[in-house]
């Protein structure tokens, strides 16, 4: 299971179900149409009837390049290509109907990732190389119905952490020295998810679900391609802390006809907790801090599909997707931007038990710059300027099957 950041604002990973990215995830925590949905609200499960299972895959695919990159002593790079790396994402979902009021279920899957990849000796490499940080979650989930027209849910989110950071080292103490630095580490730490459905009508229902932040503190090993004792550049057991966000979402389903439905989403993710990425070792002072300063985000979209007969239905959908970094504290590592989502997906219906989902997602990403002045923090790092564009493709497949 691998992630990219290239598919969505910060390092958050929506690629969890190829249904829902076929109408830009839009109703997502409304739509409720196979397993997958569960991902985006626990409490749509209770309109999954039976035993059922959901398998999806996303190949994510950036073409993201970084241009006149000036570093510390006039290092200048003209062109970075391909920044971001091709990517698989992968993920599973299996929902059981205990009886007429609950309904469990379990899901596997990475909401959280990115990579990020340059040469050893590019102009900004003391700030960045390598940046690979994958998440695995496994959820077990409850969904209760108290009334005909209501489901609530909660479950739990068990996530797994593994990190590898790469760039160059300098240091502190005036000496004409420096080297290239990896460091890893992992944790595992719980969180929580709640939701609600609310089924309006037979034609209209209403969604909202709560994932929480979940607070890791990662720990492993940072080792110095060559060390030196004075400056502290020695191979050693470090830390680290990272807060994956929580998200709020609500959504609307509606089904204007037996062939048209409609659907809506806004989400806010609350990146606030990124502060910064402080890597302490075995003394008192961080052997490193980038000071990020992330702020909260919203991600908005709108869908439609059509069903064309008993067994297809096409999906269409347009999203807005808001960056959370600031053009003064963008670095390297996440060159993070605005994006513009335009999705399609289609879905066929073998017999009544057995269906295929396939979709297609076109981003397109603002233009970005980095522009650190090699102050505070930044100040062993040196200075850094670079713009970015790219944009990414997603290409998704997914099975239904109900037992």
């Amino acid at each position: 299971m691998c992630a990219s950041n290239a598919s969505a604002s910060g390092f958050l990973l929506r690629e969890q179900s190829v249904s829902a990215m076929g109408n830009a995830f839009a109703g997502a925590t409304a739509g409720a149409e196979d397993a997958s949905y569960s991902f985006y609200n626990p409490a749509s499960i209770t309109r999954q009837k039976g035993t059922n299972m959901s398998l999806n895959t996303t190949a994510i695919v950036g073409y993201v390049r970084g241009f006149d990159a000036f570093g510390p002593n006039g290092h200048h790079d003209d062109r970075m290509n391909h920044v971001v790396n091709r990517v698989v994402l992968p993920s599973g979902y299996v929902t059981h109907q205990i009886n007429d009021q609950f309904t469990a279920g379990i899901s596997l899957s990475a909401p959280f990732g990115l990579v990020t990849d340059y040469s050893s000796n590019w102009a900004g490499a003391n700030h960045g190389t390598l940046s690979d940080l994958a998440t695995y979650n496994i959820s077990p989930m409850l969904a209760y119905k108290p009334i005909d027209k209501l489901s609530i849910a909660g479950g739990l989110q068990i996530q797994y952490v593994d990190a590898v950071l790469k760039n160059g080292a300098l240091h502190d103490m005036g000496l004409p020295f420096s080297t290239n630095a990896k460091l890893k580490g992992d944790a595992t730490d719980l969180g929580y998810t709640l939701g609600a459905l609310y089924e309006y009508s037979d034609a209209t229902r209403f969604g909202v679900s709560y994932r929480s932040k979940i607070n890791h503190k990662l720990k492993g090993e940072i080792s110095f391609a060559d060390q030196i004792a004075v400056a502290g550049l020695v191979d050693q057991s470090i830390s680290a802390k990272l807060t994956t966000p929580a998200l709020l979402t609500f959504g609307v389903y509606h089904d204007i006809n037996e062939r048209w439905s409609v659907m809506a989403e806004v989400q806010k993710t609350y990146w606030s907790s990124f502060d910064d990425l402080t890597i302490q070792g075995k003394n008192p002072k961080p052997i490193s801090v980038t000071d990020e300063n992330w702020k909260d985000s919203m991600f908005y979209s709108i869908g439609a599909s059509y069903k064309l007969n008993d067994q297809w239905k096409l999906r269409g959908g347009l999203a807005f997707d808001q960056t959370p970094v600031s053009d003064y504290n963008r670095t390297p590592r996440i060159p993070d931007s605005d994006r513009i989502w335009i999705s399609s997906g289609a879905e066929y219906k073998y017999n009544e038990a057995l269906s295929f989902n396939a979709g297609y997602t076109y981003i397109r990403a603002e233009a970005s710059e980095v522009n650190l002045k090699g102050a505070g923090n930044d100040a062993t790092r040196g200075p850094i300027s670079a713009r970015y564009k790219g944009n990414i493709h997603l290409f998704g497949i997914g099975l239904n099957y109900k037992f």
